[in-house]
């Protein structure tokens, strides 16, 4: 590993090589994330928008570590179900297939905007014109669809085809009335002009502005709930991060309300007794205390889901770890951005728009998001949300501190299964000490409402051991996104720095 100013891994070259730019011209890790979250809206546009949130996991050099929830919040008024728009459609991963409803109805007061001026006044060095410059000039030159985004486009084409304001923003150059497909250039000129006129004017152009307006009016006249008080009350909220111990390392996550983090640390407290074998890795055992350990996960969310700030009590995790001892058992769209620069700064950046609402704000190249209409955060059901409350994410940007003095900077996209993601590749590293690369690409179980999904790499014949307790499986004949996406980067303890871009998602890592 080379001395380097920084190193970033994300989901799209050009998301890493804006950040990479502003390492360059002398910016800290928020500086980079701060512009890598903006190119993400441009080269990733179905997993990151403006429309949406997400969550920054912060560890100052020579400070504590810190979470921004910019996520998204639930409107102050629900409008009776007769007059949202509010409808399914299906998104057909291929091996499997998931239901998202869209429309007005769906959409959630975004915090994007609102986390990224706090992030740049409260952590950043440069000035906001030079954060802005890359995603403004790739907005307007364009990016050519590589061969992830194109997948992704086939997946939730549905959504993309919704609107006629949604197929515009994504319609091929070559024949308007088709999706863009891989190769094409894809320009979003409205979301240029509109990151300029953002930049010139600052935050309240959209909270209070004209676009701001707009979504809110479009919101009444066409089924949505959000009003004007939902923008202005938006706040971005400073947490305490989730610490945990687990080995020779200290892990700091997102903590609730966000539900992934306390997933995590509920699994590994699981695990905690348990030691792996170095060359257990992918054996049966292995799969089968994996297996158990996301199955009892489950079980411990759908247990405590109205009192989950009890579920890393001691006496709560003695249980269910009887019960694993016991054996025999029965019972989205997301991006990731992690930074390390040499000065010692760390960032975990994940994002989400859910998959889109199919509404774009006009003049603005903004599609919205629809995370009111995503089953897994809204597991009692539909419209049936806390009015005014921060929506409980699965998402959980992550930072490993170990005894000798390496940061680990992760996290992952990948809905429900970002937790299972996380911990597979927190358990890669600490317990069986694979090199980096390794512990990103080994392949990954899902374990969710009875059905244990499998990538390929795991023998045939563990699978076939695993029947008796895990009946319903599916296998993958691919790795897929489905499995999470878990781009990481380390700077160890001599300041040496190296990054892994999950393949599953496009991954690419670079450093300066």
């Amino acid at each position: 590993m080379k001395q380097v100013k920084g190193i970033i891994a994300a989901g799209h070259y050009e998301t890493v090589k804006a950040g990479c730019e502003i390492l360059r011209e002398g910016g800290n890790a928020f500086d980079a994330v701060v512009a890598a979250m903006l190119a993400a809206c441009v080269a990733e546009p179905v997993l990151a928008s403006p429309g949406g949130g997400g969550f920054l996991t912060a560890r100052p050099a020579q400070s504590d570590p810190l979470v921004y929830d910019f996520f998204a919040q639930t409107p102050r008024q629900m409008l009776p179900e007769s007059e949202l728009g509010f409808y399914p459609i299906e998104a057909d991963f291929g091996t499997a297939s998931q239901t998202f409803h869209i429309g007005m109805g769906s959409i959630a007061t975004p915090g994007f905007i609102k986390g990224l001026y706090a992030i740049h006044a409260n952590h950043c060095r440069l000035p906001l014109d030079m954060l802005f410059q890359p995603a403004i000039e790739l907005a307007a030159d364009g990016v050519a669809i590589n061969p992830f985004q194109h997948l992704i486009t086939t997946i939730i084409a549905p959504i993309l085809r919704a609107t006629p304001e949604a197929m515009a923003i994504n319609a091929s150059p070559e024949d308007p009335g088709r999706l863009i497909s891989e190769g094409e250039r894809h320009r979003l000129p409205a979301f240029s002009d509109f990151l300029k006129i953002l930049l010139a004017e600052g935050e309240r152009v959209f909270y209070e502005g004209e676009a701001g307006r707009q979504l809110v009016g479009d919101c009444r006249d066409k089924g949505g709930h959000l009003q004007m008080d939902d923008l202005l009350g938006y706040k971005v909220l400073r947490r305490v991060p989730l610490q945990y111990r687990y080995r020779n390392a200290q892990i700091s996550t997102n903590p609730l309300p966000s539900l992934g983090g306390t997933l995590i640390a509920f699994s590994l407290g699981l695990l905690a007794s348990h030691r792996f074998d170095f060359q257990a890795a992918g054996k049966e055992k292995h799969i089968r205390h994996l297996a158990h350990i996301m199955r009892l996960t489950q079980l411990a969310r759908t247990d405590h889901h109205s009192n989950m700030d009890r579920i890393l009590d001691p006496e709560i995790g003695d249980h269910f770890r009887k019960r694993l001892d016991k054996g025999g058992l029965s019972t989205r769209g997301t991006t990731q951005i992690s930074v390390a620069d040499t000065d010692g700064n760390l960032a975990s950046m994940t994002l989400s728009n859910g998959e889109g609402s199919g509404y774009v704000i006009p003049g603005t190249g903004i599609m919205m998001n629809n995370m009111l209409g995503e089953e897994d955060l809204n597991p009692g059901g539909f419209h049936q949300w806390p009015l005014n409350h921060r929506l409980a994410s699965m998402m959980a940007p992550t930072l490993i501190l170990t005894d000798e003095g390496r940061a680990i900077v992760m996290g992952s996209g990948g809905s429900n299964r970002i937790r299972s993601a996380i911990l597979q590749v927190i358990i890669n590293q600490l317990d069986f000490r694979m090199p980096l690369e390794q512990a990103i690409s080994f392949p990954r179980i899902h374990f969710e409402n009875e059905l244990l999904s499998i990538e390929p790499g795991i023998d045939e014949s563990i699978a076939a051991a695993l029947k008796n307790e895990f009946p319903r499986q599916q296998h993958w004949q691919n790795k897929n996104l489905f499995f999470g996406g878990t781009h990481c980067v380390v700077l160890d303890e001599k300041g040496n720095h190296m990054g892994i871009g999950d393949e599953r998602r496009g991954g690419v890592s670079l450093s300066v």
